[in-house]
């Protein structure tokens, strides 16, 4: 079994000024810190949801992925800077630091925040005060949700960045 392991966010957010969206996670999974990119799980289906509203190409790399948010005015990043977690399992986490948003929204423009998941939901809520737009989670933990059904609730990004 598993023990509670220390984790500190290992990537920067990917932003600019042109950024009209921001989109947050919880913590990135232990796939998506060894793939050193966010939602780097290959059964995660945040680029084939996000390409495919988007009408793009599905990103294969790394440069591709931030390449593909920043062109669509898209901020990635995640509610917590730090937290005690096992594995993977947002419903584990606990003794969560916040990270500080004004890092993006002091240069970006940014028009409406989505959180991924219920955990990213919460927290967001919780340390902010403030609330979000929910999207499910990509996680291939949300085997509930067909692609269409992912991709039927993302669509509503796309009204922000217009």
């Amino acid at each position: 079994m598993k023990n509670f392991e220390l984790i500190e966010h290992p990537f920067n957010p990917i932003f600019d000024e042109n950024s009209k969206i921001l989109i947050l996670g919880s913590m990135p999974s232990e796939k998506s810190r060894l793939a050193n990119i966010y939602y780097g799980n290959p059964h995660n289906r945040f680029w084939k949801i996000i390409s495919t509203i988007l009408n793009a190409p599905y990103p294969k790399t790394n440069q591709d992925k931030i390449k593909l948010v920043k062109d669509n005015k898209i901020a990635l990043w995640d509610v917590l800077y730090s937290c005690e977690i096992i594995g993977s399992s947002d419903s584990s986490i606990k003794n969560a630091k916040v990270n500080d948003f004004n890092i993006i929204t002091s240069k970006a423009k940014i028009k409406a925040v989505f959180t991924l998941g219920y955990t990213a939901t919460k927290l967001y809520q919780k340390f902010t005060g403030k609330n979000s737009i929910y999207l499910p989670s990509t996680s291939p933990a949300n085997c509930a949700m067909s692609d269409e059904m992912l991709i039927i609730a993302y669509k509503k990004i796309l009204k922000y960045l217009n």
